[in-house]
């Protein structure tokens, strides 16, 4: 066995390596690289699952960042049980060849509740009295506690929300040498989020992601340089491209808007009753699946959908298995945007009845993606003023929500989830294995072999 790290550096492509990245630029230079046809959604929790498996999301489940329960009549996103995805993991697979294997995941996703011998992953903790606390969860339990006496509390307010930093990447990047350091895994996979936030805030604007890049450029060397002298063999992979958008399209209130969607009122705001309406979307970035709770509304609903502005394509029956989305929890129908347009979950039609959780960083109860949880209103000179005014009311021990998040989806200038027409955009992946053969281009589920290749040759 050879020991391998995989850096999984979130939206790295080849149009962001060069003068605000020299690390990692010398690293490809004297590497191996391919670029990665993405799977189709190319998001988050469908294309680790495929990385980790080496099947499309039609075997493994994971159709996109969320999805609609049918047996509970519910929309959830960003659940976080490894028993969610239905095929075999790599670890798995390894452990089965050498007893001896071992593998650490450090936050990719579905990281509870596997079989992975060490993992850390996200895990606030929802106290009684409302508030939401940073924290994180491992296995062992115990590591949890090392990592955080010895880094600190894990800094979940800078890895989601309109705060984030460079600050949650440095401490996965800290926390995943002192697990090395305690344990020595065979294999350990590292998720580096940072680039995600500002290339969804502002696309690829240089003239402002340029810092980002430096910053995510030096966690980069970091973690290169320690496991380098280790002698490792040493990955750098994405998931996805982000590219410039300007045009969010709010698929459910179209749907609303011909009937097909209900409503449910309470306290005077408005909820998506995803049970009760005859279809609805899903909406993940630049792909959305549409639920039909009447299939005889199929060929309407594809209708009414492919004649909106933005709308690239809308798949159904042979076209969703062709992409490999046959599986039961995908849509009925799975809508894909053209290069400049994304999805929003937006439902409601009078911001006045925008439900309570539309205002703030609650990425579980919204019945879609939503990367306005990013930002705040940039008109609204007094924002921070107000969120440190909250902050002291909680602090006093008085119930106040973090109600700050616009409900401006043109804010947004950045996105992915459909297959980019340019290979410049695509996910990449860069070894220092001389003895690798790596071809110019590989398709995600090859992933999968070329990290087993990386650990047993």
């Amino acid at each position: 066995m050879h020991k391998t790290v995989v850096i999984n550096v979130v939206g790295l492509t080849k149009r962001l390596i060069g003068e605000h990245t020299p690390f990692i630029k010398s690293f490809l230079d004297q590497g191996k690289e391919a670029t990665i046809t993405p799977v189709l959604p190319a998001v988050t929790c469908s294309a680790q699952s495929t990385y980790l498996t080496g099947k499309h999301p039609s075997e493994h489940g994971i159709v996109g960042n969320g999805w609609y329960f049918k047996d509970e009549c519910e929309v959830k996103f960003w659940k976080q049980s490894n028993k969610l995805v239905q095929s075999e993991k790599i670890w798995d697979k390894l452990k089965r060849k050498n007893p001896e294997f071992t593998c650490s995941n450090m936050f990719w996703w579905f990281n509870m509740y596997s079989t992975a011998d060490y993992s850390v992953t996200p895990r606030p903790n929802y106290l009684a009295d409302g508030r939401k606390t940073p924290d994180c969860y491992s296995h062992p339990a115990e590591l949890r506690d090392t990592l955080q006496s010895q880094l600190g509390t894990f800094p979940l307010f800078h890895f989601w929300g309109p705060k984030t930093t460079i600050k949650s990447s440095q401490w996965i990047a800290d926390a995943t040498i002192k697990t090395d350091q305690l344990h020595d895994p065979t294999l350990t996979l590292v998720y580096l989020p940072h680039l995600d936030y500002n290339l969804q805030r502002h696309g690829l604007n240089f003239g402002i992601i340029s810092k980002d890049l430096n910053e995510i450029d030096a966690v980069v060397k970091q973690l290169v340089e320690y496991y380098q002298k280790q002698n490792c063999n040493v990955i750098l992979l994405s998931e996805y491209g982000i590219t410039d958008v300007e045009n969010p399209i709010h698929l459910n209130r179209v749907l609303r808007k011909e009937g097909y969607l209900q409503i449910r009122m309470e306290r005077g705001l408005e909820l998506l009753d995803a049970g009760a309406s005859h279809a609805f979307a899903v909406a993940d970035h630049q792909i959305a699946h549409i639920y039909l709770n009447d299939k005889s509304l199929k060929s309407k609903v594809k209708k009414l959908i492919e004649n909106i502005d933005g709308v690239e394509k809308v798949l159904s029956e042979e076209e969703i298995a062709d992409s490999h989305l046959n599986h039961e929890r995908c849509g009925d129908l799975v809508v894909i945007a053209d290069s400049n347009s994304w999805f929003t979950y937006y439902f409601w039609l009078d911001d006045k009845k925008a439900p309570d959780f539309a205002r703030m960083v609650d990425i579980h109860k919204k019945p879609g993606y939503d990367p306005v949880e990013m930002l705040t209103d940039p008109k609204d000179l007094f924002v921070m003023l107000k969120v440190i005014g909250k902050l002291i009311l909680k602090k006093l021990g008085f119930r106040t929500v973090m109600n700050i998040i616009p409900l401006n989806a043109q804010l947004v200038k950045g996105s992915h989830g459909r297959i980019p027409e340019d290979l410049e955009d695509y996910p990449i992946f860069i070894t220092n294995s001389k003895t690798f053969d790596l071809k110019a281009n590989i398709v995600a589920t090859k992933v999968f072999e070329a990290l087993e290749k990386h650990v047993f040759g």
